[in-house]
């Protein structure tokens, strides 16, 4: 009988001061083993009829601004912008330009197989964010911590095994020595900019192409190479070309962008534009999405501004662009004035010419790194992220399947920790059922987002690299600029609290 009274004193302990109202069905449970143990089907099936009791939880509007931090709108008299998928939003089109235009640069400038013109753009094939290991040849996604995420490692469009990667890696730790983002120089390169979906499609059906013909390469090699064929057809205008002949079948119309920096201006607020695109793209965009007149919206116009350098360096000057003759004039800059366009130029002249300081400003920008870092981490801007990707993402959050998906994964995984003190043999062959029921639906909801690497914003349980980064760098988030005008000029975004692991989590 004693013996008995410390196995129910154990198990009150353990379940109901655990934050769980287990412990009823633990302690008295009519069905309790001679070992002094529940059933653990029985607590198993008691806490699922819970979880499927409850209302799953509401919807997220898709066109709302998510806060990292307070964020009073207020306060702010002054917001900038980048131009692009900023102030100008891209279709779908625009992808396949970019990946089409990059492997004939690579055939025709780089000598590959003309074979791999044969593989077209799949734009289901990777998520923004991805790291490329130069060394290795392999593409992956990384958590919050720099762990692989199993399951998620490809050599071209091949899977790698959990087993290799463990062997490759010794375990699934990647150094912060080995990363090369923000500044790094390590072997892990972040694909994290929204033309990285093309170049990874493309690196990947080359490594794919090589493979398959048992052609030897160095995977750095490969990787440079398609990246710079990528990036000379930005730098040599070609693509910018491209958008300009045919704006109709690249560029979105922008209304609700011409609405909403009339309503900042009609509300006083300052408005300017930093972009490393030159004059003649921006010019042309913005005339077809806000109309010939929009250079009056903006106070400060900054074109070719060099991001991230421009936030770097202060030694280069601005320099005025003459639209007439097309041409830099070769006058000093000594004022920022509305009406003018500039280029180049550095932050600490911007900040000395118009006196903008700190959490006045408001920046947005697509670019984690090259538009919000700085000007978030040195300046003390307010930062807002564009995330075009967010609005699919909600929309699957939303389904049914995966809002009750996730809650009995959370449920289910409390049950396996609290459930584990148990260790005789039928114990853990139920343990074991549970962890592979887990297993199934971490899959399920994985393949939900992408079949190959998941959600852009988190791993099986914790936030991506790319998610950490964009919780450090912007105060707010947001799937598309014009999500702003759901909102005052005088509103206030404020975080959610979130538990951190020794607070107290709901009970289910």
């Amino acid at each position: 009988m004693a013996a008995r009274c410390r196995v129910l004193l154990q198990c009150h302990r353990k379940f109901c001061f655990s934050g769980s109202n287990l412990g009823n069905l633990c302690c008295f449970s009519s069905s309790a083993t001679s070992q002094g143990r529940p059933d653990l089907w029985e607590v198993y099936n008691a806490r699922k009829d819970r979880i499927k009791a409850k209302e799953l939880p509401i919807s997220v509007n898709p066109a709302a601004v998510f806060a990292n931090n307070e964020v009073k709108l207020e306060d702010i008299d002054v917001y900038g912008f980048d131009y692009d998928y900023t102030l100008a939003s891209y279709k779908p089109e625009l992808h396949h330009l970019l990946y089409n235009l990059g492997a004939e640069a690579l055939i025709k400038q780089y000598r590959y197989p003309e074979e791999i013109l044969h593989k077209k753009y799949d734009p289901n094939f990777a998520v923004r964010g991805l790291h490329f290991d130069v060394r290795k040849g392999l593409l992956m996604k990384l958590d919050s911590f720099h762990n692989i995420q199993l399951g998620t490692v490809y050599r071209g469009y091949q899977p790698v095994t959990d087993e290799e990667v463990k062997a490759l890696y010794e375990g699934t730790h990647v150094p912060l020595t080995d990363m090369n983002t923000f500044y790094g120089t390590g072997l892990m390169h972040q694909l994290v900019d929204l033309f990285a979906p093309p170049e990874m499609t493309l690196l990947a059906h080359v490594l794919e192409h090589l493979n398959e013909k048992g052609i030897v390469y160095d995977p750095e090699y490969v990787f440079y190479d398609v990246r710079n064929a990528v990036q000379g057809v930005h730098s040599s205008g070609l693509l910018h070309g491209q958008i300009m002949s045919n704006l109709d079948l690249y560029l979105e119309k922008g209304e609700e962008v011409k609405l909403l920096l009339m309503k900042l201006t009609s509300a006083g607020k300052k408005l300017f534009l930093i972009t490393n695109s030159g004059f003649q793209f921006v010019d042309s965009g913005m005339k077809y999405m806000i109309g010939q007149d929009w250079e009056q919206l903006f106070d400060v116009i900054i074109t070719s501004a060099r991001k991230p350098k421009f936030f770097n360096e202060s030694s280069r000057p601005f320099r005025l662009f003459d639209k007439t003759q097309n041409r830099l004039s070769w006058d000093r800059v000594s004022e920022l004035k509305k009406g003018e366009i500039y280029q180049q130029g550095n932050f600490y002249l911007f900040r000395q010419m118009k006196g903008w300081y700190g959490s006045e400003v408001l920046y947005f920008g697509d670019h984690v790194y090259s538009d919000l870092a700085d000007p978030s981490l040195k300046f003390g801007w307010r930062t807002g992220a564009i995330i075009p990707e967010l609005e699919e993402e909600i929309q699957k959050l939303n389904t049914e399947d995966y809002k009750f998906s996730v809650r009995w994964i959370t449920a289910l995984q409390y049950l396996i920790e609290e459930m584990q003190v148990y260790n005789d043999p039928q114990a853990k062959e139920i343990q074991q059922a549970w962890v592979k029921e887990r297993d199934e639906l971490r899959a399920f909801t994985k393949d939900l987002f992408n079949n190959r690497f998941g959600s852009l914003f988190r791993t099986y349980h914790n936030p991506t690299y790319f998610t950490r980064r964009l919780c450090r760098f912007a105060d707010l988030y947001m799937s598309n600029l014009t999500n702003l005008l759901n909102y005052s000029v005088n509103h206030t975004f404020y975080p959610k609290r979130a538990a951190l692991p020794h607070e107290a989590y709901p009970k289910y």
